[in-house]
């Protein structure tokens, strides 16, 4: 197989994480026999100090051109005090949009090795396995009108929520059809008690739920959700909800597996995916071989699985990433009482190890 992939590193931890998962991905090239051309392309904070802008015209072409997307991270203090358009983060929406990618995948799966490094009791998170499909070119982040407009006594900001039927029908169809080969249930999160767009994205996913008799569809009121994902975890499938709704418990549930750095994210809607992991640039700690390269590799394993459609490689992967944990090596995020620390590129390369000398 011969793939092109964009790889847009970004900013802070994303110049380091990045390229680990391309030394994974590059082991399983040379151990299945496949060619992956890498393509680099600035995106967020570091185009905007090299042409102004967050997402250059060939990053775009790039990206419409590939067969996948790696992402790394976007954002910084540096570039907090822009202008809205300007700021790395509308780099994403931006990408997002022209890519058609509008369902997002975020899984919340437990490494047992890691049951510690959770701030909850084991017997609350063992076992869990959620996956967060998240609507992601639409609501209120795409929504209009929106803007700051001046008022007679300050200003008045403004952000619309909107979501129409086909928006609503198509993720969820996305999360009933990944239900079908879990466990089978799905909760649709909304505040339809509230918001009339909770209202139609209620009624509309319920219609859809027809289609698919053999999966049990639940309703939950976000908040309740919130809380529940602390209070029992384990009773949660597949969770479909709302682009804010998603964006806040997806983070949530991230940190019931120890640490925000150990989950990757998958984006899709159209022929090119887009595959990155969910937290952010981490500038605190860049350039000091600190971050967990573990959630950009296993985007990049989710890139296989999904874009690529080699599963048995994912899978390898995801294996090569539990046998490190359970040899006890960890990045200052995960690490605990008896463990072994190491930094970025040490994880990288103990996984790049196994992936080279185990099945």
């Amino acid at each position: 197989m011969e793939r092109r992939i964009a790889v847009l590193p970004g900013d802070g931890i994303g110049q380091e994480i990045v390229p680990e998962a391309v030394k994974v991905l590059q082991a399983i090239g040379q151990r299945f026999g496949h060619t992956f051309e890498w393509k680099y392309s600035d995106i967020g904070g570091q185009a905007i100090d090299r042409i102004g802008f967050p997402l250059p015209q060939e990053t775009l072409d790039l990206a419409k051109h590939s067969d996948a997307v790696l992402l790394g991270a976007v954002g910084g203090p540096k570039w907090e005090g822009l202008e809205y358009e300007r700021r790395p983060e509308r780099a994403l929406l931006g990408l997002r949009e022209a890519l058609g990618l509008f369902a997002n995948l975020r899984p919340a799966k437990l490494h047992s090795d890691l049951a510690d490094a959770s701030t909850l009791k084991r017997e609350v998170i063992e076992g869990i396995d959620i996956l967060v499909v998240r609507e992601l070119i639409g609501g209120i982040y795409f929504g209009k009108p929106k803007g700051i407009e001046p008022t007679a006594t300050g200003h008045r900001g403004v952000n619309t929520e909107v979501y129409t039927t086909e928006e609503i029908t198509r993720i969820a169809h996305v999360a009933f059809q990944a239900a079908r080969k879990r466990r089978r249930l799905v909760t649709s999160v909304d505040k339809a008690n509230v918001l009339e767009s909770s209202e139609l994205w209620r009624r509309v996913v319920t219609e859809v739920h027809g289609s698919y008799p053999e999966v049990e569809l639940r309703h939950m009121y976000v908040d309740n959700c919130a809380m529940q994902l602390i209070r029992n975890p384990k009773q949660f499938d597949v969770v479909v909800t709302t682009n804010l709704f998603g964006d806040i418990l997806s983070d949530e549930a991230a940190m019931l597996t120890g640490s925000i750095g150990m989950l990757p994210s998958a984006s899709v809607g159209s022929k090119v995916g887009m595959y990155e992991p969910i937290h952010g640039s981490a500038p605190d700690i860049a350039g000091k071989d600190l971050a967990n390269p573990i959630g950009m590799i296993a985007s990049g394993a989710m890139m296989l699985a999904y874009s690529f459609d080699l599963v048995k490689e994912a899978e390898l992967i995801e294996r090569a990433i539990q046998r490190v944990l359970g040899q006890g090596y960890r990045t200052k995020d995960i690490e605990g009482p008896g463990t072994i620390p190491v930094g970025t590129k040490q994880m990288g390369a103990l996984i790049v190890q196994q992936v080279q000398e185990n099945n």
